[in-house]
Protein backbone atom coordinates (compact mmCIF):
# COMPACT_ATOMS: atom_id res chain seq x y z
CA UNK A 1 0.00 0.00 0.00
CA UNK A 2 1.32 3.55 -1.15
CA UNK A 3 -0.04 6.95 -0.41
CA UNK A 4 0.68 10.43 -2.41
CA UNK A 5 1.97 13.50 -1.05
CA UNK A 6 1.31 16.01 -3.29
CA UNK A 7 4.01 18.57 -4.53
CA UNK A 8 2.34 21.47 -6.62
CA UNK A 9 5.39 23.11 -7.14
CA UNK A 10 6.11 21.03 -10.48
CA UNK A 11 7.87 17.80 -11.84
CA UNK A 12 9.62 16.13 -8.88
CA UNK A 13 13.42 16.01 -8.95
CA UNK A 14 14.40 15.08 -5.42
CA UNK A 15 12.85 13.88 -1.85
CA UNK A 16 14.41 13.30 0.86
CA UNK A 17 13.21 13.45 5.15
CA UNK A 18 14.93 14.80 7.99
CA UNK A 19 12.78 13.74 11.75
CA UNK A 20 9.40 13.80 10.28
CA UNK A 21 9.10 16.27 8.05
CA UNK A 22 9.64 15.21 4.08
CA UNK A 23 11.55 17.50 1.75
CA UNK A 24 10.67 18.20 -1.94
CA UNK A 25 12.57 19.75 -4.64
CA UNK A 26 10.91 20.40 -8.54
CA UNK A 27 12.57 21.21 -11.96
CA UNK A 28 13.42 24.68 -12.40
CA UNK A 29 11.85 26.30 -8.83
CA UNK A 30 13.48 28.26 -6.45
CA UNK A 31 11.45 26.70 -3.27
CA UNK A 32 11.98 23.71 -0.91
CA UNK A 33 8.64 22.08 -0.30
CA UNK A 34 7.90 20.53 3.30
CA UNK A 35 5.30 17.60 4.51
CA UNK A 36 4.44 16.51 7.93
CA UNK A 37 4.94 12.68 7.31
CA UNK A 38 2.07 11.83 9.35
CA UNK A 39 -0.53 13.74 8.29
CA UNK A 40 0.93 14.67 4.72
CA UNK A 41 -0.08 18.07 5.51
CA UNK A 42 1.74 20.48 3.28
CA UNK A 43 4.08 22.78 5.48
CA UNK A 44 5.04 26.08 4.60
CA UNK A 45 8.17 26.35 1.67
CA UNK A 46 11.61 27.37 2.13
CA UNK A 47 12.49 29.90 -0.60
CA UNK A 48 15.82 29.81 -1.41
CA UNK A 49 16.66 32.67 -3.72
CA UNK A 50 19.03 32.14 -6.38
CA UNK A 51 18.32 28.63 -6.57
CA UNK A 52 17.85 28.26 -10.75
CA UNK A 53 17.93 24.18 -11.24
CA UNK A 54 17.37 21.75 -8.61
CA UNK A 55 18.13 18.71 -9.38
CA UNK A 56 18.11 16.55 -6.14
CA UNK A 57 18.13 16.68 -2.46
CA UNK A 58 19.59 15.02 0.56
CA UNK A 59 19.88 15.48 4.40
CA UNK A 60 21.80 15.16 6.80
CA UNK A 61 20.56 14.12 10.79
CA UNK A 62 24.16 15.05 12.53
CA UNK A 63 23.86 18.52 10.94
CA UNK A 64 20.76 18.82 10.43
CA UNK A 65 20.97 20.27 7.42
CA UNK A 66 19.70 20.09 3.88
CA UNK A 67 21.64 19.90 0.37
CA UNK A 68 20.80 20.86 -2.61
CA UNK A 69 22.18 19.77 -5.94
CA UNK A 70 21.69 23.00 -8.32
CA UNK A 71 22.65 22.01 -11.55
CA UNK A 72 22.58 25.56 -13.58
CA UNK A 73 24.76 27.12 -11.10
CA UNK A 74 27.01 24.41 -10.55
CA UNK A 75 26.79 24.40 -6.73
CA UNK A 76 25.33 22.95 -3.46
CA UNK A 77 23.31 24.67 -1.48
CA UNK A 78 23.32 24.01 2.25
CA UNK A 79 20.08 24.84 4.32
CA UNK A 80 18.56 24.51 7.82
CA UNK A 81 15.70 22.47 8.15
CA UNK A 82 13.55 25.64 8.78
CA UNK A 83 15.14 27.41 6.18
CA UNK A 84 16.65 29.96 8.89
CA UNK A 85 19.80 29.61 7.71
CA UNK A 86 20.71 29.35 3.64
CA UNK A 87 24.45 28.77 2.31
CA UNK A 88 25.95 28.46 -1.56
CA UNK A 89 27.56 26.21 0.02
CA UNK A 90 30.11 23.80 -2.94
CA UNK A 91 30.83 26.29 -6.18
CA UNK A 92 32.50 25.09 -9.06
CA UNK A 93 35.21 27.36 -11.20
CA UNK A 94 34.60 28.32 -14.70
CA UNK A 95 37.37 25.71 -15.29
CA UNK A 96 35.96 22.72 -13.29
CA UNK A 97 33.98 20.65 -15.62
CA UNK A 98 32.16 19.27 -12.73
CA UNK A 99 28.56 20.38 -12.08
CA UNK A 100 26.94 18.43 -9.15
CA UNK A 101 23.43 16.82 -10.19
CA UNK A 102 23.02 13.97 -7.50
CA UNK A 103 23.26 13.52 -4.08
CA UNK A 104 24.08 11.08 -1.16
CA UNK A 105 24.54 11.13 2.03
CA UNK A 106 25.98 9.11 4.94
CA UNK A 107 26.08 9.81 8.75
CA UNK A 108 28.96 12.79 8.03
CA UNK A 109 29.78 12.43 4.62
CA UNK A 110 28.12 14.26 1.57
CA UNK A 111 28.89 12.44 -2.17
CA UNK A 112 28.19 14.41 -5.13
CA UNK A 113 27.80 12.91 -8.43
CA UNK A 114 28.65 15.04 -11.59
CA UNK A 115 27.39 13.22 -15.12
CA UNK A 116 29.28 16.00 -17.04
CA UNK A 117 32.60 15.33 -15.00
CA UNK A 118 32.08 11.71 -14.84
CA UNK A 119 33.12 11.78 -10.97
CA UNK A 120 32.73 11.54 -7.99
CA UNK A 121 33.20 13.82 -4.96
CA UNK A 122 33.12 13.08 -1.52
CA UNK A 123 32.47 16.21 1.32
CA UNK A 124 32.43 16.52 5.23
CA UNK A 125 28.62 17.54 5.85
CA UNK A 126 30.12 19.99 8.56
CA UNK A 127 32.50 22.19 7.16
CA UNK A 128 32.34 21.19 3.94
CA UNK A 129 36.08 19.95 3.55
CA UNK A 130 36.68 17.86 0.33
CA UNK A 131 37.55 14.36 1.50
CA UNK A 132 38.07 12.13 -1.53
CA UNK A 133 37.46 12.72 -5.40
CA UNK A 134 36.76 9.22 -7.70
CA UNK A 135 37.34 9.37 -11.14
CA UNK A 136 34.86 6.98 -13.06
CA UNK A 137 35.76 4.95 -16.19
CA UNK A 138 35.10 6.70 -19.54
CA UNK A 139 32.51 4.40 -20.26
CA UNK A 140 30.45 5.15 -17.13
CA UNK A 141 27.39 8.45 -17.50
CA UNK A 142 26.23 8.24 -13.86
CA UNK A 143 22.79 8.99 -12.95
CA UNK A 144 23.46 8.49 -9.12
CA UNK A 145 25.97 6.93 -6.29
CA UNK A 146 25.58 5.98 -2.60
CA UNK A 147 28.51 4.96 -0.66
CA UNK A 148 28.46 1.40 0.63
CA UNK A 149 28.89 0.52 4.56
CA UNK A 150 32.70 -0.50 3.59
CA UNK A 151 33.55 2.62 2.44
CA UNK A 152 33.26 1.59 -1.47
CA UNK A 153 30.81 3.44 -4.04
CA UNK A 154 27.63 2.37 -5.74
CA UNK A 155 27.08 3.76 -8.70
CA UNK A 156 23.79 3.89 -10.90
CA UNK A 157 25.09 3.95 -15.02
CA UNK A 158 25.19 4.05 -18.32
CA UNK A 159 27.31 2.05 -20.12
CA UNK A 160 28.52 3.49 -23.36
CA UNK A 161 30.16 0.73 -24.14
CA UNK A 162 27.70 -2.03 -24.51
CA UNK A 163 24.63 0.61 -24.71
CA UNK A 164 23.44 -1.11 -21.26
CA UNK A 165 22.33 0.69 -18.20
CA UNK A 166 24.20 -0.83 -15.42
CA UNK A 167 24.77 -0.83 -11.48
CA UNK A 168 28.27 -1.02 -10.54
CA UNK A 169 30.35 -0.84 -7.57
CA UNK A 170 33.43 0.91 -8.25
CA UNK A 171 36.55 1.64 -4.96
CA UNK A 172 38.19 4.21 -4.46
CA UNK A 173 40.52 4.22 -7.02
CA UNK A 174 37.10 3.79 -9.86
CA UNK A 175 38.13 0.41 -10.55
CA UNK A 176 34.84 -1.64 -10.67
CA UNK A 177 34.59 -4.35 -8.19
CA UNK A 178 30.87 -5.86 -9.29
CA UNK A 179 28.26 -4.96 -11.13
CA UNK A 180 24.09 -5.48 -12.15
CA UNK A 181 22.92 -5.44 -15.39
CA UNK A 182 19.55 -7.16 -15.40
CA UNK A 183 17.67 -5.22 -18.54
CA UNK A 184 17.80 -2.01 -16.38
CA UNK A 185 16.06 0.19 -18.09
CA UNK A 186 17.74 3.50 -17.00
CA UNK A 187 18.53 3.28 -12.93
CA UNK A 188 18.12 6.92 -12.20
CA UNK A 189 18.50 6.64 -8.74
CA UNK A 190 19.82 4.82 -5.79
CA UNK A 191 19.30 4.33 -1.80
CA UNK A 192 21.24 1.97 1.11
CA UNK A 193 20.58 0.72 3.88
CA UNK A 194 23.14 -0.29 7.03
CA UNK A 195 23.44 -3.89 5.32
CA UNK A 196 24.70 -2.96 2.66
CA UNK A 197 21.75 -3.77 0.69
CA UNK A 198 21.23 -1.47 -2.59
CA UNK A 199 17.53 -0.15 -3.98
CA UNK A 200 17.49 0.90 -7.62
CA UNK A 201 14.98 3.05 -8.59
CA UNK A 202 14.41 1.30 -12.45
CA UNK A 203 12.86 4.23 -14.54
CA UNK A 204 12.46 2.54 -18.22
CA UNK A 205 10.75 -0.69 -16.01
CA UNK A 206 8.45 0.85 -13.52
CA UNK A 207 9.90 -1.05 -11.00
CA UNK A 208 11.99 -0.42 -7.56
CA UNK A 209 14.73 -3.36 -7.13
CA UNK A 210 16.46 -4.70 -4.34
CA UNK A 211 19.70 -5.91 -4.78
CA UNK A 212 22.14 -7.73 -1.72
CA UNK A 213 25.68 -6.10 -0.65
CA UNK A 214 27.39 -8.04 -3.45
CA UNK A 215 24.30 -6.64 -6.19
CA UNK A 216 23.24 -9.70 -6.95
CA UNK A 217 18.42 -8.95 -7.10
CA UNK A 218 17.06 -10.26 -4.02
CA UNK A 219 13.04 -9.36 -5.64
CA UNK A 220 11.16 -6.57 -6.97
CA UNK A 221 10.04 -4.51 -4.22
CA UNK A 222 7.86 -2.19 -5.50
CA UNK A 223 6.26 -3.12 -9.23
CA UNK A 224 4.27 -1.40 -12.33
CA UNK A 225 1.19 -1.59 -10.50
CA UNK A 226 1.89 -0.53 -7.55
CA UNK A 227 3.17 2.78 -9.28
CA UNK A 228 0.34 3.28 -11.01
CA UNK A 229 2.46 2.80 -14.01
CA UNK A 230 4.40 6.04 -13.46
CA UNK A 231 7.60 6.86 -13.65
CA UNK A 232 9.78 6.09 -10.46
CA UNK A 233 12.57 9.03 -11.14
CA UNK A 234 14.31 9.59 -6.85
CA UNK A 235 14.67 7.34 -3.86
CA UNK A 236 14.63 8.12 0.04
CA UNK A 237 14.89 5.09 2.21
CA UNK A 238 14.32 5.67 5.74
CA UNK A 239 15.84 2.69 7.16
CA UNK A 240 14.17 3.22 10.83
CA UNK A 241 10.44 3.61 9.63
CA UNK A 242 11.29 1.13 6.95
CA UNK A 243 9.19 3.38 4.92
CA UNK A 244 10.67 4.41 1.22
CA UNK A 245 9.92 8.23 -0.41
CA UNK A 246 9.36 7.69 -4.09
CA UNK A 247 9.67 10.73 -6.76
CA UNK A 248 6.94 9.77 -9.58
CA UNK A 249 7.19 11.20 -12.96
CA UNK A 250 3.77 10.80 -14.58
CA UNK A 251 3.24 10.10 -18.21
CA UNK A 252 1.27 13.12 -19.59
CA UNK A 253 3.77 15.93 -19.72
CA UNK A 254 7.50 15.78 -21.21
CA UNK A 255 10.27 17.76 -18.95
CA UNK A 256 14.01 17.76 -18.74
CA UNK A 257 16.06 15.27 -21.12
CA UNK A 258 12.94 14.21 -22.35
CA UNK A 259 11.91 12.62 -19.24
CA UNK A 260 8.63 12.68 -18.40
CA UNK A 261 7.23 14.81 -15.73
CA UNK A 262 4.71 14.62 -12.75
CA UNK A 263 4.55 15.89 -9.30
CA UNK A 264 4.06 13.37 -6.48
CA UNK A 265 5.86 11.77 -3.64
CA UNK A 266 4.52 8.11 -3.24
CA UNK A 267 5.43 6.45 0.45
CA UNK A 268 5.52 2.49 0.28
CA UNK A 269 6.29 0.43 3.50
CA UNK A 270 8.88 -1.94 2.67
CA UNK A 271 10.45 -3.13 6.22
Amino acid sequence: MSSVLLCAVGRVTGVTQLDDIVYVVCELSSTIARFNTTTHQRLTDIRVKGMSSSWDIAACARTARLYVADSRARCVWRVSSNGADIQLWLTSSRSDTFSPTALSVTSSRLLVTSRSGKQLRQFDTAGGVELRRVGLPDYMDPWHAVESPTGTFVVAHRNTQLDQDQVSEVNTEGQVLRQFSDSLGLPADTAADSQGHILVADYGNRRILLLDAQLALRRVIVDEHQLNDQLPWRLCYVEQSGQLLVGLLHSDNVGLFGLRGGNSVAVFDVL
